[in-house]
């Protein structure tokens, strides 16, 4: 409705009342799934060249220089002959030598715009190339079935795999079977991963322990070491304090296509919405603004919120909060815990988001 819309404690706002995330309940379409498997928009015009590699950390150049080279070396036909395998012919060989890469690194240093502008590089048309999450691939499993999957990606040129998720067995033996399929059919793969429990390192994700979990597919990537502090950080001012729930509403109100929810009232609709449609939630929303910011109650509700919280920082949706700030949304038992890499990729990236809502105060 549109009209002027009183807000409790001040004048009337002649704007449009926000809408509520804990209002919508998306449908998502297998075949929508399939057809968005491309970057993120956050990551639409990313490309190597926009890369800024740290002058102190070589590495990160090398890795430019790496996958410049793989995306080149996969133009012209499919690997396994043609453009589409041809499923009722002879099964085509296993293409020689890697044809995968695996970028190692810890959060924050340009992992998914590295494999993002591998995706945009690759000389294919979209329609043979994928990217997604290790979430959504799963997600796509589960829609399509199994055998589907591979025949849907079987004739692609390139699956990209952001955030490959190690601390769940019986997902990563089904996608690494799957991942199987698709080498044999003559897909490149390219992949980021979390660790596993127990296996933190410092600041970085372990290749062992990926080419470990992924074992007979070992032998099809490259490691690639990036090395580097979270560019979110660097140099950049702290985040925003939280702001009054007043402040909120009023920014709520303000802001065409905002959302307007209570957090812990948002905790509980997230376990009713599967988190295949989280993307679909915030489909259409300028800015997330929530009221009473309260500590994660459980590891359940918090690796939703993980979820949500890669979904909006993909779309570049600022979120604007009251109540306590983001770095302490996790108890310190989930931080010391196997989840610890995730909660501290969602604080990084709510806190970047809060960043962005900070000109959304005072409009």
């Amino acid at each position: 409705m549109s009209s002027s819309t009183a807000v409790p404690g001040q004048s009337p706002i002649a704007e449009t009342a926000p809408q509520s995330l804990c209002a919508l309940e998306p449908r998502v379409p297998a075949d929508r799934l399939v057809a968005e498997m491309v970057p993120p928009p956050r990551f639409d015009s990313v490309r190597f060249e926009t890369y800024e590699p740290d002058p102190g950390r070589p590495s990160q150049r090398e890795a430019v220089e790496v996958l410049s080279s793989f995306a080149a070396g996969l133009g012209g036909a499919h690997a396994s002959g043609s453009g589409r395998r041809k499923w009722f012919g002879r099964k085509p060989a296993a293409p020689a030598g890697p044809r995968g890469v695996y970028l190692d690194g810890g959060y924050g240093v340009g992992k998914t715009h590295l494999l993002a502008s591998l995706w945009h590089a690759t000389p294919a048309d979209p329609s043979l190339k994928a990217f997604g999450t290790f979430v959504e691939l799963t997600n796509l499993v589960g829609a399509l079935g199994f055998q589907q999957t591979v025949r849907t990606l079987g004739g692609h040129r390139l699956l990209c795999i952001d955030e490959f998720e190690l601390d769940d067995p019986g997902d990563t033996v089904l996608v690494s079977s799957l991942l199987s399929r698709l080498v044999e059919a003559g897909v490149a793969l390219a992949a980021t991963s979390n660790t596993l429990p127990g296996k933190l390192g410092e600041g970085r994700f372990a290749a062992a322990d990926f080419l470990r979990e992924i074992q007979g597919l070992s032998a099809h990537f490259r490691p690639l070491r990036i090395d580097g502090e979270d560019y979110r950080h660097r140099g950049l001012p702290e985040a925003p304090p939280p702001y009054s729930p007043d402040q909120v509403t009023r920014a709520a109100y303000a802001t065409p296509g905002a959302s307007l929810d209570d957090f812990p009232a948002l905790l509980g609709h997230l376990a009713r919405v599967h988190p295949s449609r989280y993307g679909a939630l915030s489909e259409g929303i300028t800015a997330v603004c929530l009221t009473d910011v309260e500590p994660v109650p459980d590891q359940s509700t918090a690796l939703r919120l993980v979820v949500l919280a890669d979904r909006l920082y993909d779309r570049e949706v600022p979120v604007l909060a009251s109540g306590l700030p983001f770095d302490r949304l996790f108890s310190e038992e989930m931080l010391d815990g196997g989840y610890r890499k995730k909660y501290f990729r969602a604080i990084s990236r709510l806190t970047a988001l809060a960043r962005d809502a900070k000109g959304l105060v005072g409009q």
